[in-house]
């Protein structure tokens, strides 16, 4: 029997897409192999990869001057390879903290740049995002980076940050796919793949043409975003069955009718959680009502020692993974661009 994997990342897959899947599993569009059987060269894997590009620029609506690349490493990896392709070391750049994501981009940075937080929500234990124009990126800034959704603690910026003339860059594992974005806006976007996208083990970074020769002679040629993108992210070998695997959710997306439909479908879906949560005299969400994620939805239970007992009848209910991220502690639900809800947990200090 299915469950209801309420787990982050790596996360439910469409049912459509599993059996779609399943049932090429051992003979690929014909070859007599799997797709995880043949050459990342060969034109048939080819084409499979170039379809999902074109898949994932259409439902983004992504410029003809961004390139898209399918990377190894997770956002974690980005978290080095940002700085790497975008500055100098120990180039000023500029960071808002907002959780334990962006804390840990700051942290990564360090390695390669003088990291300046302009926005540091620590103080109200990462219950909110700051407000619109409290801050202000330097002039010298190689880029400003955010994290607009942050999973564990269930804070979402509600707006697009204005960085001027300086590159803004998003790691946009968590929401991205959740409803129209503006790619524009962006100088870089990046989004680990097993969250909306697909299973673990790739990483999809949308990149501005201008950006892509500012890289670092010593950045790693698998990390070099003009590097990679020369070679249609096939410098190395990649993680065939998960790019396949990403095409497919992609058609998935587009046939369900694309982000503005993702995007209604994931606002009712916050919109009933935060109801019954709000409306209830035993669980209470710690997150401003400005502030509240669509896609990561914490809340705690009035009396805590119930909190294992909660988890454990959820599961036993086919609700499974609502014990919320280990860092932090207690119960969550999530609005997910492809499943009904995932979970997070905040502090009981929250």
């Amino acid at each position: 029997m299915r469950v209801y994997n309420f787990s982050a990342g790596p996360a439910m897959l469409p049912e459509p897409v599993l059996a779609q899947a399943q049932a090429e599993l051992l003979d690929w569009n014909g070859s007599g192999m799997s797709v995880m059987e043949v050459s990342h060269r060969s034109k048939e894997f080819v084409a499979c990869a170039a379809e999902a590009e074109a898949t994932l620029r259409q439902i983004m609506a992504i410029p003809d001057n961004y390139k898209v690349l399918f990377l190894q490493g997770g956002a974690y990896g980005q978290f080095s390879a940002v700085p790497l392709n975008l500055a100098a070391d120990g180039a000023p750049v500029d960071f808002l903290v907002t959780g334990d994501w962006s804390k840990k981009a700051v942290s990564e940075a360090k390695k390669y740049v003088s990291p300046r937080v302009i926005a540091d929500e620590s103080a109200g234990n990462f219950t909110a995002a700051p407000a619109q124009g409290s801050f202000q990126p330097g002039a010298d800034a190689a880029y400003l980076h955010y994290t607009p959704n942050e999973t564990i603690r269930g804070v979402e910026f509600g707006y697009v940050p204005e960085s001027g003339d300086v590159p803004l860059v998003a790691d946009l594992s968590s929401t991205i796919l959740s409803r129209p974005i503006e790619v524009s806006k962006f100088g870089v976007i990046y989004a680990g793949a097993q969250k909306n996208m697909g299973p673990s083990g790739m990483c999809v970074v949308i990149v501005r043409d201008d950006l892509l020769e500012r890289a670092r002679s010593t950045t790693p040629a698998v990390w070099n975003y003009a590097e990679m993108a020369a070679a249609d992210s096939m410098l190395n070998t990649p993680p065939t069955f998960g790019w396949y695997l990403l095409g497919l959710v992609y058609k998935w997306v587009q046939a369900q009718g694309g982000l503005p439909a993702m995007g209604e479908r994931n606002r009712a879906k916050a919109e009933a959680l935060y109801g019954f949560i709000d409306g209830s005299h035993f669980y209470s969400n710690p997150v401003q009502a400005d502030s509240r994620s669509w896609m990561n939805v914490p809340f705690l239970t009035a009396k805590p020692e119930l909190d294992k007992t909660f988890v454990a009848e959820a599961s036993a209910a086919g609700l499974t993974n609502l014990g919320g991220h280990r860092s932090v502690g207690a119960c969550g639900l999530a609005s997910t661009t492809r499943c009904p809800l995932r979970a997070s947990r905040p502090s009981s200090t929250s």
